[in-house]
Formats: C-alpha cells, sequence, structure tokens
C-alpha cells in the first residue's frame, strides 16, 4: 500500500478519464469530436496550459447531471483511495457548467452524493473547494459566490484557477474579502505561468492560506524567505508541470531545492486524466527522477496533512500523521 496521503489540488472535473466521457457522453446524448477513446487520449498532449484549457472545458460538455457528477467524484475517489489518499480537497469549477445551462446545486448536491458518503465507501474524508475561473469577470465571481450561498454547508474554502497570465489576483480582491466574511478558507493558484509577484499578490491582497503551484517562488528569494517563515503551503503537480511545460523534464523540477529551503511543499495530481498520473503516480514519478529518499516521501506526505484545511477536527488531523509516522517503506 503506498504512503498515506492527503491530496490538496485536484479539479474533479480534470478527472475525467477518456472511458468515462464517452459513458456519460453516450448516457446525455452528446456527440464528442474523437472517434473512440485512444483518439481522445491522443488529444491529451498539450503545449501549454491554454492548450489543456481548451480540451478540459471541451470535455465538460458531458457532465450534465447529479448522476453524472456524483459517478465522477466516485471514480477520482476509487483511484485515489487505491494510491493512498486518505484526505481530499477537491476543486471544482461552477461557472463553467452554468455557463452551460447546468445550475450550482446540480454540481454541488452531485458532488456531496459520493463526498458525503466518501469516508465509508471510500476510507477518504474530503473537503469541497469553489474555484473562480481567473479569465472570466471579477462580477461573474461575486455572482458565482450569491449562487453558492445556499449551498454553503458543502463548501470549505475558495479558490482560484485557469489562464494565470495577465489576470493577476488583484481582480479578484472583492470577492475574496466577501467569502472571507462568510468563513470560507481561501487558497489561489500562483506562480505556474505567472510571476512571482503574483504570488505576493495573492498573500497580501486576497489572503490566501495556501498557494497551489507557486513553482516560480524560487525566483525571489525574499519570498521563498517569507514562504517559509510563515509557513505557507505550496501544493505542487510535478507530472502537471512537465505536461503543461513549465518543466522541461521531471528531473529538473525544482522540488528537491525548495524542501532544501524549507518550504511546506505538498505533492498533488491536479488534473491526472490528462497529465498522466494520481497522487501516488506522482510520488512514484519524483521518487524516480529526483531520487527522493523514503524520509523526504515521508516529510511530503507529513506536508500535505499538516496542510489540510482539517482545523475542525484536529483528531482526524492526528490520525492521519501517525499513519504517515508508522509507515514502513518496503
Amino acid at each position: 500500500m503506498p504512503i498515506p496521503k492527503a491530496e490538496l489540488h485536484l479539479h474533479i472535473e480534470g478527472t475525467l478519464e477518456p472511458e468515462l466521457a464517452f459513458a456519460l457522453a453516450a448516457r446525455n446524448g452528446v456527440e464528442l469530436p474523437y472517434a473512440d477513446t485512444e483518439a481522445l487520449r491522443k488529444a491529451y498532449l498539450f503545449e501549454d496550459l491554454q492548450s489543456f484549457l481548451n480540451l478540459y472545458y471541451e470535455l465538460m460538455a458531458v457532465l450534465r447531471t447529479e448522476q453524472d457528477f456524483e459517478d465522477l467524484a466516485n471514480a477520482y475517489l476509487a483511484r485515489a483511495a487505491a494510491q493512498g489518499v486518505r484526505h481530499a480537497e477537491i476543486f471544482f469549477d461552477p461557472q463553467a457548467h452554468i455557463a452551460r445551462g447546468v445550475d450550482m446545486g446540480t454540481v454541488v448536491e452531485g458532488l456531496w452524493r459520493a463526498l458525503g458518503d466518501s469516508e465509508t465507501n471510500h476510507g477518504i474524508s474530503t473537503r469541497l473547494i469553489m474555484c473562480f475561473l481567473r479569465d472570466e469577470s471579477a462580477d461573474s465571481a461575486l455572482e458565482t459566490l450569491e449562487a453558492a450561498k445556499p449551498y454553503l454547508h458543502r463548501i470549505t474554502g475558495i479558490g482560484l484557477d485557469s489562464a494565470e497570465v495577465g489576470h493577476p489576483p488583484v481582480k479578484f480582491r472583492e470577492v475574496y474579502e466577501a467569502a472571507a466574511a462568510l468563513g470560507l478558507r481561501r487558497v489561489a493558484h500562483a506562480g505556474e505561468e505567472g510571476p512571482p509577484a503574483y504570488i505576493t499578490e495573492a498573500l497580501d491582497v486576497l489572503g490566501v492560506e495556501r498557494i497551489d503551484h507557486g513553482l516560480r517562488c524560487m525566483e525571489d528569494g525574499e519570498l521563498v524567505a517569507r514562504l517559509v517563515r510563515d509557513r505557507i503551503p505550496l501544493t505542487l503537480c510535478p507530472l502537471s508541470n512537465v505536461r503543461l511545460r513549465a518543466v522541461d523534464v521531471l528531473a529538473e523540477h525544482p522540488l528537491p531545492a525548495m524542501l532544501d529551503a524549507g518550504l511546506l511543499c505538498t505533492v498533488n495530481s491536479d488534473d491526472p486524466a490528462y497529465f498522466g498520473g494520481y497522487a501516488g503516480d506522482n510520488f512514484d514519478a519524483v521518487r524516480l527522477a529526483l531520487g527522493l529518499s523514503g524520509e523526504r516521501l515521508r516529510e511530503l506526505a507529513r506536508n500535505s496533512f499538516v496542510a489540510s484545511f482539517l482545523e475542525d477536527d484536529e483528531e482526524l488531523r492526528a490520525r492521519y500523521l501517525a499513519e504517515v509516522e508508522a509507515y514502513e517503506f518496503s
């Protein structure tokens, strides 16, 4: 069994495997522009973030009903459990669904049909994080937060994702202030394709508690020192970084240097159906490509639970951390 871990950077729409995409397309009468699953899988080769996003949003057309979202979440949870995930904080993109005529309730309640029973059915505790699309308007984000208000008992926090360049965090100051007033936890993608300054802005302007990606912090020594001092977690996604050309090859990933610098790094899968691997696959990949020791992997696993939004259940966090410490590498 793989080492126990938490997954903190996972887009549920990015777990849509070709086989499930075709099954849901058939169920909902959606015509996909691919001959079969093999042809679709070949399309999962990307030049950059935008080329990935184009396919990502296109395939969302198959997600229509609560049952579709439940099936999507259960398929992810089954795969994650097999790879050692014990806790998952799952992103979803409501604007991408609302734009297609699928309302907030269908998405949230459909996902919750799986997440509400995730500990019983999969041995995974879960939290749900609603992301805003940064290439949409700030007004759209505020409207989305308003639409989510009847469902906030299901939602732990908010995030910010999609195309980063040209969409600085400050654009979303108002919606983050509104979310903070509602008691929601706050994270944001920053420093993947965007500059280190976006990481600083996400911290100072949006008040985020975790940085999703944060890869480019290494270009700014003062920022690294701040992240270390304030114990700001970074949710790194190594296979995603390679697939989207943020890093040329995995052997050149800065993860070891980031750990050596004292950064609170975690390893996650991002959009695993598209990027070649789930959480355990990412752990295996960095172990092999970067020569990480068992104790380094234990550090990453420990970090993932420390960085989790489990303040409402410290007993559970302590149990997970004890599992990490007791794990024996073969």
